[in-house]
């Protein structure tokens, strides 16, 4: 996939690049035939190459879902693999359209960036990485540990906090991806890792030896992950929304990418609305009305990308948790589509 280049502002200048006046995101993007994306330089479960090179995950599968959306072919998209630092500067700058990399929804962030979070994608929470052998059962031990962490996230910051509340102190080692984190820690420079809970999973796998090391028990922190776009285009934040949401309608209505053909004919008002076949959902948002038929036949609904991507089918081997949806207990409710 083509790297896109990105610019060095600082986040001081984001706010400022940000109010430049940016054209209709979906016209541009209809005008081009293809979604520009940014994701994780390389995350187990979320953005990751397989053995062919093809990236796959949860926020590969986002992108592919709104490009099945708007351009009808979830195939159509070109990924930036963008490290924290540079991954708001590049949605910024217009340089790519969405942002799907694992990012935590904070007040700063949706208030002085300039950009909009359109939803939450995954619930998630800070945890802690260590080594078997270093005997640890809590981060409650982890007092004068050394941390690998990646820069420009809100690990520092909660990992301070966190230190802070129970009088404990701690030295941290910063690095530009979540790869060279878990490179750090595998060499034995870092006591333990720390980032969310899912990274922490996705990265335990690439560790030549899984099984030296282990998850601990705390979580720390909120970290609700998801798609960023630009403020100033409510079309295109519309748009992204409603892609989410149209995933956690498909799947608590029972409508998979294997049998959505055969709901097209479902008497369930609810069902077809959602596969366009009444309403005007996809007109209200400058889309096909077979926008989210799209979506589900090519990507899926949100149980099936969850399962395949850090679920118990997967290599991470997630549970729903949080993610489940609200009528399992879970947080993922998706407003009517109505």
């Amino acid at each position: 996939m083509k790297l896109l280049k990105t610019a060095s502002l600082s986040l001081a200048a984001l706010a400022m690049t940000a109010t430049v006046s940016m054209a209709d995101t979906l016209e541009t993007t209809k005008k081009n035939g293809v979604l520009s994306c940014g994701l994780n330089t390389g995350l187990p479960g979320f953005a990751s190459p397989d053995s062919n090179g093809v990236w796959k995950g949860l926020d590969v599968d986002m992108c592919r879902a709104v490009a099945a959306a708007v351009l009808g072919d979830a195939s159509k998209v070109k990924y930036a693999h963008l490290n924290a630092k540079e991954r708001f500067t590049a949605l910024s700058s217009g340089e790519v359209d969405v942002l799907a990399r694992n990012t935590t929804w904070t007040a700063t962030r949706d208030t002085s960036l300039g950009l909009n979070f359109t939803g939450v994608n995954y619930y998630d929470g800070q945890g802690f990485l260590v080594k078997k052998d270093l005997g640890v059962k809590s981060a409650k031990e982890l007092d004068g540990a050394t941390f690998c962490i990646q820069a420009g996230t809100t690990t520092e910051l909660n990992l301070t906090d966190y230190f802070k509340a129970n009088k404990m102190e701690y030295k941290p080692i910063t690095y530009d991806t979540s790869a060279q984190t878990v490179e750090g820690f595998a060499a034995g420079r870092c006591d333990a890792l720390t980032s969310d809970a899912s990274q922490l999973y996705g990265l335990r796998t690439t560790l030549k030896d899984p099984d030296s090391a282990v998850v601990l028990p705390e979580i720390i922190s909120k970290e609700p992950l998801g798609p960023v776009v630009r403020q100033g285009d409510d079309k295109w934040f519309n748009i992204v929304k409603w892609t989410h949401i149209a995933m956690l309608n498909a799947e608590e209505l029972g409508v998979t990418s294997a049998n959505v053909d055969e709901m097209l004919k479902s008497p369930n008002p609810s069902i077809k609305r959602l596969l366009g076949e009444s309403g005007d959902i996809g007109k209200n948002l400058g889309l096909d009305p077979k926008w989210a038929y799209n979506i589900i036949k090519q990507v899926g609904n949100y149980g099936e990308a969850f399962e395949r991507n850090v679920g118990m089918g997967s290599p991470l081997k997630i549970s729903r948790g949080l993610n489940a949806l609200w009528k399992d207990g879970g947080l993922q409710y998706g407003a009517p589509i109505r």
